[in-house]
């Protein structure tokens, strides 16, 4: 039975070295620790444990077939055959343990594997949610914007609630040229050309308007562009532009509140 036990003790040897090195990597470095790998480690481990329970069910298999001998031969060989034989029955036993004790610490072996594994993707996890697009519902559209994009939208209308129309409409250009597709566009076309709007700025007011109406002509916000067009016609004292503007407003938005609006002013024109 000695070569027996050394059959056992001698492919367990690198195991555990392997499991002691990983031990010290993993704790200097259990961040760095890939889902591949870990998963590599846990199949291995348990193809291990798995080729110890087959051991120890053949050890089993081959201590009841001694016995099974033992009493089917009786009392009747020498003395010396059945001191060798209960010497290798005690032999199998202490194998036997040996091998259960293995599987154990294997199996707590992979449930720490696994524990460090889901530690390890919660915290990737964790880092990466901030990164991830969110929904946004804004004046009747529905898309997705990454959390920065949204935020650089929201300092924008901040800045032009606080009556910095200049600042405001530096932002919103900004915005413009870091997410030309994004779905804040129209918007933040609108919002552009009433920063320039307020800061006097009519001729540039105009071009972010015209935008608006030439990219989303049928946005929320198009028929009201379109009713600003004509209010900064007005203020550069454009007269004829701002009745043919008007117009337009009344026939190409005629349910609108803005072409209500155009009516009327275009009655005070008259």
């Amino acid at each position: 039975m000695s070569g027996a036990t050394r059959s056992f003790a001698g492919p367990w040897r690198p195991v555990f070295l392997a499991l002691a090195l990983w031990g010290a990597a993993s704790s200097g470095h259990a961040a760095l620790f890939g889902d591949d790998e870990a998963r590599r480690a846990i199949i291995d481990l348990r193809t291990r444990v798995d080729a110890n329970r087959q051991a120890a069910e053949a050890a089993d298999q081959r201590l009841s077939a001694e016995v099974k001998a033992l009493e089917e031969g009786g009392l009747g060989p020498a003395r010396r055959s059945m001191l060798d034989l209960v010497n290798q029955i005690e032999a199998l036993r202490r194998e036997l343990a040996e091998v259960r004790g293995q599987n154990e610490r294997l199996a707590r072996d992979v449930a720490d594997l696994q524990r460090q594994q889901r530690d390890v993707s919660g915290a990737i996890d964790e880092r990466l949610r901030p990164l991830e697009p969110v929904k946004v519902t804004l004046e009747g559209q529905e898309f997705t914007a990454k959390p920065e994009e949204k935020a650089a939208f929201e300092a924008a209308m901040t800045t032009l609630r606080a009556a910095n129309f200049p600042a405001a409409a530096q932002q919103y250009t900004q915005f413009l040229t870091r997410y030309p597709s994004s779905g804040y566009v129209p918007v933040v076309l609108y919002w552009l050309g009433n920063a320039q709007y307020a800061n006097r700025s009519y001729k540039p007011a105009i071009d972010s308007y015209q935008r608006l109406l030439a990219q989303f002509p049928q946005h929320a916000r198009a028929p009201e562009a379109l009713l600003a067009v004509a209010n900064c016609h007005l203020e550069l004292k454009d007269a004829r532009s701002a009745k043919a503007t008007l117009q337009n407003v009344v026939k190409t938005y005629p349910a609108s509140e803005a072409a209500s609006a155009a009516k009327d002013r275009l009655a005070r024109l008259r």
